[in-house]
């Protein structure tokens, strides 16, 4: 067990670094959203997994690297396919003493979308992981909406077609209501004004729901309320990127000091 452990360390010490790399959710300025120590480990890397570098480099020259755009190696993750990776081929610069960083498509890696597994190969092999500083959506919906923070649960994209999703979302509420916590998902957001209606026909009038769209952005939109209220809104939420968070415990009221 010792050795292990010592040939563990010995290999963490050669081996070069993996950043997890907190994306932007929008057109903001990097500066707004990203620490500048963030800012300062991401500018020197020259390698990165990825799921798209066309919208990579497009950040990354936003953020203005400290090297040429040109000269960065982006390596693409296989959504379809990324269960079966290379060690060599995902993370070869790594294992000859290079850092390199993982990107997200929006916000923090591994939330969300396949990056868990390129960590999870990371660790097997002895790399370390160092996850930096970051906006991420699901956490700053639920920060901004009212709702239980103590006890919560991320359930990703709900069923497309019916009665899947309606079974879905009124499971959501009913385990809401039995363990008191806060459900959320999200949904492709052309489908953001469809999801709001099935959620005012399947769940109860006192129920909450947050939405929180364009978060960080300067449109960001942010409501919080019972979904009998929800029935009157006349907003459009479509093509927005949303977080969505149902909350069934009731509304408590508060008396003003005498």
């Amino acid at each position: 067990m010792a050795f292990q452990q010592s040939h563990n360390n010995m290999i963490t010490n050669t081996f070069g670094k993996l950043y997890l790399v907190p994306n932007l959710l929008g057109a903001t300025k990097p500066d707004q959203v990203l620490p500048a120590g963030t800012l300062e480990i991401v500018k020197r890397l020259k390698h990165f997994v990825v799921e798209n570098t066309r919208t990579s480099r497009r950040v990354l020259s936003r953020i203005g690297m400290n090297n040429a755009i040109d000269d960065i190696e982006f390596i693409e993750l296989d959504k379809h396919n990324a269960r079966n990776l290379d060690l060599m081929e995902h993370l070869g610069p790594c294992l000859q003493g290079e850092d390199m960083g993982l990107m997200s498509e929006a916000g923090t890696p591994c939330v969300a979308d396949p990056g868990a597994l390129v960590v999870d190969l990371a660790h097997s092999a002895g790399i370390q992981v160092i996850p930096l500083v970051g906006p991420n959506a699901m956490i700053l919906a639920l920060m901004a909406s009212g709702f239980n923070g103590q006890s919560f649960a991320f359930h990703g994209y709900l069923p497309i077609k019916s009665p899947e999703r309606q079974n879905a979302i009124k499971d959501l509420e009913r385990r809401s209501a039995a363990n008191n916590e806060t459900e959320l998902f999200i949904e492709t957001p052309f489908r953001n004004n469809a999801m709001l209606q099935d959620l005012c026909k399947n769940l109860h009038p006192a129920t909450r729901v947050c939405v929180a769209c364009n978060l960080t952005c300067d449109d960001e939109l942010i409501i919080s309320q019972s979904i009998g209220e929800w029935k009157n809104y006349k907003g459009d939420l479509n093509k927005k990127p949303a977080v969505f968070l149902i909350y069934s415990e009731p509304r408590r009221s508060f008396r003003p000091h005498k």
